[in-house]
C-alpha cells in the first residue's frame, strides 16, 4: 500500500469531484487506512458532514436485499410461485426468483415503464403504483436467464416477497440479520425519498450554476431504500473481511460465480457486479438518485475495499477507481490514440431493436450511445477495434459488430443510412400498459400518457428510415431511460400501422395506431 499517494488522492477528492459534501474510506486487511469527510450535509443550515452522517446509498441496497433473502430462504427457488403471483397477466412462464436476483429476469424496469404510463418527473410513486405497474406485465423482453438487463423492480419484488413470506418488514429483517451482526449501527431502510432522518440533503446543480435541493417523491424498498453513514459502510467492508474464509458467510454466498442458462459466466449476481479494477477481480455496486451518488467495491485477493459517498451528482465510481489505484500504486493508464473518424455512424441493434450511435469523442475515446443517458467510453486499441469494460466494437468485412459481455449479447449492427419520412403523426396504443403515445404532425414531438398521468412532450430526432429517438433525460428515478427508440411499422401500401418502443431498460413495447 502507498499511503502518501492515497492520502493525497483522498484530500483531492473535493476538488476533483466538486459538490456540497462527501465521504470516502479505504480499508485494507480489515483496517481503515484512509477516511475523509468534507463539506456540508445541509448548506443552508451549515450542517457539516461527519463519518456518522447518513447518505442515501440507493442501489447499493440490492446486495443487502439479496443477503436478507439468502438468510431467510437459502434456496430462493421456494419463492418462484410468489414471483408468478405478482404478475397474474404474464403470458409466459414467470422468471425464477434467482433470475431476478441476477438481473436476468427478462422483466422490463418499472422506472422506465412508469414513463410509458405517463409519469412525470418528481411525481409521487408509492406501493400502490408499483404493485399496479408490476401487475400489468404481460410479456418479457427476453427469455429469463438468457441475457442481462438492469431492473430495479426485480429487487423490489424480492424484498416484498420476503417480507410477506416471513410476516416481518424488510427493514426489520435487514437490521436483525445484516446490520446488527455487521456492526452497521445507524444503517436502516428509509423508503420515502423526500427526506433523510438526520436532515441530510442531496443536491442537484454545479459549481457554476449553484446547488439546489433535489426533489424526490418515489418510494424505494428492496431496490434502493437503504440509508447508511460512512462508518456503517466501513463496518460492512470490515465484516466482509472478517468472514472472508467462511464459505457460508453471506458475502461469500452473494459473490459466488453466476452463469446464464447457456453456461456463459455472468458479471452480475445477487445484487453485486463482478468487475475488474486496476486489473484485479472485484465485486461491488453503485447507487444514485437525484442528489445522491455512491459506490463501493471489494478486491478479495488484496483484501482491499473502498467506498465513496456524495450528496451531489459527481461520479463516485471514478473516484473509487482513483483511490484503489493510489492504494495499489497502480501505474497511470498509457496514452490512447485519437479515435478514427470512420467510427462515426448510426445503427439499429437487431436483438433489442434499439438505436445505436457511435462518435469519436474529444478526449481520445469513442462514444457509444446505447445503454442509457450517458455514453459508454471505449478505447480504440486498433484501427478496427475499440473496447471498454466488457463492451467491444469491431469492424469486419460484413460490418460493425457490438459485443456486450455483461449482456451476453453479440450482434452485427444494421446501418441507418437513409432519411426517415415524417408522416408518423398519430395516436398509438399499448395494450400491455394501457398507455398512449401521441406523435405530433411532422414528427417533431411525442409524449406518453397512461394511468400515471400525462407525460411531457419530448423532441423526436431522426435516426434512419422509420427509426426515431426520443431523448428522455429526466424521469422518476434519476437514472432515466435515456433515448427511447421508436421503430415505426408500415403496411403493404406504406401506411403507418404501429411501432415498437424501447430503451435499454425496457425493450420492444408494442403500440398499435389508433
Amino acid at each position: 500500500m502507498t499511503r502518501n499517494r492515497l492520502e493525497a488522492k483522498l484530500e483531492a477528492l473535493p476538488t476533483l469531484y466538486p459538490g456540497p459534501g462527501g465521504a470516502a474510506a479505504v480499508i485494507h486487511n480489515g483496517k481503515v487506512i484512509a477516511r475523509h469527510t468534507w463539506g456540508w450535509a445541509d448548506i443552508e443550515q451549515r450542517l457539516p458532514f461527519t463519518p456518522a452522517t447518513l447518505f442515501r446509498v440507493c442501489s447499493i441496497s440490492k446486495q443487502f436485499t439479496c443477503a436478507t433473502l439468502l438468510s431467510q430462504f437459502p434456496d430462493p427457488s421456494v419463492l418462484d410461485p410468489d414471483v408468478a403471483a405478482m404478475m397474474p397477466k404474464l403470458e409466459q412462464p414467470a422468471p425464477p426468483a434467482t433470475r431476478l436476483a441476477h438481473n436476468q429476469s427478462g422483466l422490463r424496469d418499472y422506472w422506465a415503464t412508469a414513463m410509458v404510463c405517463g409519469a412525470t418527473v418528481e411525481r409521487p410513486f408509492g406501493d400502490a403504483e408499483a404493485a399496479h405497474l408490476i401487475g400489468l406485465t404481460r410479456t418479457l423482453h427476453f427469455a429469463p436467464g438468457s441475457a442481462y438487463s438492469y431492473c430495479n423492480q426485480n429487487f423490489r419484488m424480492l424484498g416484498d416477497i420476503v417480507a410477506e413470506r416471513t410476516g416481518t418488514p424488510l427493514g426489520t429483517l435487514m437490521r436483525r440479520h445484516i446490520f446488527l451482526p455487521a456492526g452497521m449501527e445507524t444503517a436502516g431502510l428509509v423508503p420515502h425519498t423526500e427526506t433523510m432522518p438526520d436532515g441530510t440533503i442531496g443536491y442537484e446543480g454545479t459549481m457554476e450554476s449553484g446547488y439546489r435541493p433535489a426533489v424526490n417523491r418515489v418510494l424505494w424498498t428492496g431496490d434502493a431504500g437503504l440509508a447508511a453513514s460512512l462508518d456503517d459502510m466501513i463496518a460492512w467492508e470490515q465484516y466482509i473481511d472478517v468472514t472472508r474464509d467462511d464459505p457460508q458467510s453471506l458475502y461469500r454466498r452473494l459473490s459466488v460465480p453466476v452463469t446464464f442458462t447457456d453456461g456463459t459466466e455472468a458479471s452480475y449476481g445477487f445484487g453485486l457486479a463482478r468487475m475488474k479494477i486496476c486489473g484485479r477481480p472485484a465485486t461491488g455496486h453503485g447507487g444514485g438518485l437525484r442528489g445522491w451518488r455512491s459506490f463501493r467495491c471489494n478486491l478479495p485477493d488484496e483484501r482491499l475495499s473502498a467506498v465513496v459517498l456524495f450528496n451531489h451528482m459527481s461520479e463516485p465510481r471514478a473516484a473509487v477507481g482513483e483511490l484503489i489505484a493510489a492504494a495499489l500504486d497502480h501505474p497511470a493508464d498509457p496514452a490512447r490514440p485519437h479515435p478514427d473518424a470512420h467510427w462515426r455512424g448510426s445503427y439499429e441493434e437487431p436483438i433489442t431493436g434499439l438505436a445505436v450511435r457511435i462518435e469519436p469523442g474529444p478526449d481520445e475515446r469513442i462514444r457509444l450511445y446505447y445503454s442509457g443517458r450517458h455514453a459508454e467510453n471505449l478505447d480504440q486499441i486498433s484501427p478496427d477495434e475499440a473496447t471498454g469494460g466488457t463492451t467491444r466494437l469491431r469492424r469486419t468485412e460484413d460490418g460493425v459488430w457490438m459485443d456486450r459481455g455483461t449482456d451476453n449479447q453479440s450482434s452485427r449492427l444494421i446501418p441507418c443510412d437513409s432519411e426517415s419520412p415524417r408522416d408518423i403523426a398519430g395516436r398509438f396504443h399499448s395494450p400491455e400498459y394501457n398507455a398512449t403515445l401521441t406523435v405530433t404532425e411532422g414528427g417533431l414531438y411525442a409524449a406518453f400518457s397512461g394511468f400515471l398521468g400525462q407525460g411531457m412532450m419530448q423532441a423526436l430526432l431522426p435516426v434512419g428510415r422509420d427509426i426515431w429517438r426520443m431523448p428522455m433525460p429526466r424521469a422518476l428515478d434519476d437514472a432515466p431511460p435515456g433515448d427511447w427508440t421508436l421503430s415505426f411499422e408500415r403496411d403493404g401500401d406504406g401506411n403507418i400501422t404501429g411501432l415498437q418502443v424501447g430503451c435499454w431498460l425496457a425493450r420492444r413495447i408494442r403500440f398499435a395506431k389508433m
